[in-house]
């Protein structure tokens, strides 16, 4: 993984502040430093190293670094307790659960109560479904709900079963663990942004656009661009006839992008989802995923470190092309998809 990602990294663009802040970039390997200071902690700053790649050549790492505001100017930090517990009505207009729940320690014991959710969590929530969250009490309004996974026996099963598959699979791998041109991919299984199980198979038999980003990457042109551009390829491979397309972006950030997250994203955003999924799930199995696909993806502090990758794969399961960075067309893509048409 490391020797790839030291060989790639000059593809790449640069690694991403998980805070909104403004960031200084360069698209050349080879091109000065873009103008600002070195980090030091401040908001909007940028700081660029030099890495040795094969014998003598070197590339630009551009590596964000943007962190927290003044913690003068953060409001208290919120508390939040775990919560579990089954939907007994949602009320998407006023994005309102109501949640018969457990016992919830050091707060409050088992009830029946109405809880503030965000609209892609409400889209997301059904009568019946049992749930986990994270209670946020507040002094006015009603308390809300952050962080709502399904919490249902099957679904959690299914997914941990193949994360762990993933995981002896990477092991066994090891350095062999990234995914050349050619290879198939890896069997997985995530939630997408309605909160249902998504198993690889399930795309058998399609060509697969696939791609990683996090829904609070604030720099224009790192994963806002990879997803207006996945939703270009979405439209021209329409247009070109391409039928059997299902385009795939995978979160770097799975503690946040949980699916009603995923949810609102690609609502805000106009997206259609009828053949595009966002995918989110155990942070081992996408860090598994990262690795087999030969991304980086870290945090330092608040910031989230990353390069971008997008990935063609035929009806086989095979990878069939790559493109790092964001320079990318989405014609390049459509062009491969109409020949690799079955």
């Amino acid at each position: 993984m490391k020797s790839y990602a030291e060989n790639k990294v000059a593809e790449s663009n640069a690694p991403v502040p998980r805070r909104q802040q403004r960031f200084a970039s360069s698209s050349s390997i080879l091109a000065a430093p873009a103008a600002g200071p070195r980090n030091t902690g401040a908001p909007a700053a940028a700081f660029f190293s030099w890495r040795k790649i094969g014998l003598g050549v070197f590339a630009v790492l551009l590596l964000g670094g943007c962190s927290r505001a003044n913690s003068a100017a953060q409001p208290p930090a919120e508390k939040h307790y775990p919560l579990t517990g089954e939907i007994v009505s949602v009320d998407q207009a006023k994005k309102v659960l109501v949640v018969r729940h457990e016992d919830v320690p050091g707060l409050m014991p088992a009830m029946t109560m109405e809880f503030a959710v965000s609209a892609g969590d409400a889209a997301v929530a059904k009568t019946g479904q049992r749930i986990r969250a994270q209670l946020v009490p507040v002094k006015q309004g009603d308390w809300r709900l952050e962080q709502i996974w399904l919490d249902d026996q099957a679904s959690k099963s299914a997914v941990a079963v193949q994360a762990n598959a993933l995981r002896q699979d990477t092991l066994t791998r090891g350095k062999s663990a990234y995914r050349e041109i050619g290879d198939k991919i890896p069997d997985f299984a995530l939630y997408d942004q309605d909160g249902r199980v998504v198993q690889s198979a399930r795309f058998a038999g399609k060509q697969i656009m696939l791609n990683f980003i996090f829904s609070r990457c604030p720099v224009a042109n790192m994963c806002p661009a990879s997803t207006m551009k996945m939703m270009s390829a979405q439209k021209l491979a329409r247009d070109a006839g391409v039928k059997n397309l299902e385009l795939v972006s995978i979160t770097l950030d799975p503690t946040y992008d949980t699916p009603g997250v995923l949810k609102e994203y690609a609502s805000v955003r106009g997206i259609d989802t009828s053949n595009f999924s966002f995918l989110t799930g155990p942070e081992n199995a996408i860090k598994d995923l990262l690795e087999q696909f030969g991304v980086i993806a870290e945090f330092d502090g608040d910031l989230l470190k990353h390069t971008l990758t997008t990935l063609l794969i035929d009806e086989k399961g095979r990878i069939v092309h790559r493109a790092d960075g964001s320079t990318w067309e989405p014609k390049e893509f459509v062009e491969k998809m109409h020949r690799n048409q079955t």
